[in-house]
């Protein structure tokens, strides 16, 4: 994502942050038979994101979405499996329940409070067995918050389902944090007139009526936020291309932009939109095979103030100048960093934001522009009088500054100054090792560090600590990766 952004926070309790389920209710077996799944999947930013006990599979949503309303109505299926025998679990969900069965079985469920959905099958779910849980559901998303959040994107026309940290929870359930990726089909109904744009690769558009129903399917598994759909008047385009690879490997992209954008800014996002098979080409020449089926991008004619790496299909703002490039190379190097490998914890998105503001400057360095090694200390040059650029821990944030200008700046430097460190070759087996070994999984800062340190054999303890943890500016020495 690429955006300024405060968080509010809230506080860690000790059974999250040991990683255990809640204590047993009176009533309910001990702790070596059925019980309660942990309300929060142990991340100390975010203590009721996911949940513990459970491992999803597969979301399939099916939501209909009342313009004129603001009203969205759905029925979400899960196909999870415990992780524990389970008496109960939780998931995520800010909107009203109406029914909630587990394998057909009608479950009891209750909300503790507005963000969980508390749930209590008919019988104890053994650990390992895959099942099935559907939940009914209808509200107005614009009017609930979470963490301090009010995520909904919409308005009488156009309705986009995009936010970082956390969007699932507007509108279908889940289990809502990165740790946990499942693969995610969508069919959203809405008026015949509105078009929609999903992840992954368009399935189906059938017309009953006034309205019309939308099928898109993400073939490989995505964590949450990720997962969007965007509904209004869009202008598409849609082709194929071909890879520069050995097998030739074809690459469907689909790109859409809101007709309700003025001229001459639509045709000018539409032809911006149509670069992103370029650039993901050109990314897949600097960290290997991209990882998904299909790319693409949509831009809204709607206000999120960001720009944010939905995988396979980036959602933006109407951009302009130079920097509207940059953005799309920015998320487009999300698909790797964030998509394809997500954080572990929310504290480690300095490795997202850092990576992809390190490959802005790349794709500027490959195309006529500044070498990166230059952007680099100019920008520490130009910022080494800045005691708040400096003060930030970008390798803990905290969550009320994850998203600050330090954690994508500083960030991006730290890649460039350890590309001059540890050299051309060492550096980019590191990012290829990074994004080729836990594809389609997850790491932490701390791995990358010790990967760093694997692949190049040095001890690279001080560097870390200079760009990363100090609250001064790197000393401009060799060994912090200045020529």
């Amino acid at each position: 994502m690429l955006r300024p952004r405060r968080l509010l926070t809230g506080l860690l309790t000790a059974a999250l942050l040991l990683g255990g389920s809640a204590a047993a209710l009176p009533g309910e077996r001990a702790a070596t038979g059925p019980r309660p799944g942990a309300a929060g999947i142990g991340d100390p930013y975010f203590p009721r994101d996911g949940n513990g006990g459970i491992d999803v599979r597969r979301y399939d949503v099916d939501v209909s979405y009342d313009f004129a309303r603001g009203r969205l109505s759905g029925t979400t299926r899960l196909t999870l499996r415990p992780t524990q025998a389970l008496s109960r679990f939780n998931l995520d969900l800010l909107l009203p329940v109406q029914d909630v069965r587990v394998d057909g079985r009608r479950a009891g469920w209750t909300r503790p409070d507005r963000h969980e959905l508390r749930i209590r099958p008919a019988r104890p779910l053994a650990a390992g067995e895959v099942v099935t849980v559907l939940v009914r559901y209808a509200g107005r998303p614009g009017r609930f918050g979470y963490a301090g959040e009010r995520n909904w994107l919409a308005d009488g026309g156009e309705v986009v389902a995009m936010n970082q940290p956390h969007m699932a929870p507007w509108w279908f359930p889940a289990n809502d944090h990165p740790r946990d990726k499942a693969v995610v089909d969508v069919a959203v109904t809405v008026p015949t007139a509105k078009r929609v744009v999903g992840n992954g690769r368009l399935v189906s558009r059938t017309v009953h009526g006034r309205t019309a129903t939308t099928r898109w399917r993400a073939a490989e598994p995505m964590a949450p936020y990720l997962a969007f759909f965007a509904a209004g008047p869009f202008e598409v385009d849609r082709g194929t291309d071909r890879a520069n690879t050995p097998d030739g490997r074809d690459l469907p992209w689909y790109v859409a932009v809101s007709r309700r954008i003025p001229e001459p800014d639509r045709s000018r996002s539409m032809d911006l939109m149509r670069q992103t098979p370029a650039i993901v080409r050109w990314a897949e020449r600097q960290l290997g095979e991209y990882p998904f089926g299909s790319t693409g991008g949509v831009t809204t004619s709607l206000d999120p103030g960001f720009a944010l790496e939905n995988q396979t299909r980036p959602t933006y703002p109407v951009m302009h100048g130079h920097g509207a490039l940059a953005t799309v190379v920015h998320e487009v190097a999300h698909q790797w960093f964030g998509d394809s490998v997500s954080v572990r914890g929310w504290r480690d998105i300095w490795v997202n934001e850092g990576a992809a503001t390190f490959l802005e400057a790349r794709y500027a360095e490959t195309h006529g522009g500044v070498p990166a090694q230059r952007w680099m200390e100019g920008t520490h040059a130009a910022l080494a009088g800045s005691e708040e650029f400096w003060d930030l821990r970008v390798d803990d944030p905290g969550p009320r500054r994850m998203f600050a200008a330090p954690v994508y700046v500083r960030g991006g430097m730290t890649f460039q100054a350890l590309r001059q460190r540890i050299g051309e070759d060492d550096f980019w087996r590191l990012l290829r090792t990074w994004v080729g070994d836990r594809a389609g999984g997850h790491g932490s800062g701390v791995q990358l560090e010790a990967l760093a340190e694997r692949v190049s054999g040095e001890d690279l303890d001080a560097f870390f600590d200079a760009w990363l943890r100090a609250p001064r500016p790197p000393a401009r020495t060799a060994a912090n990766g200045f020529a």
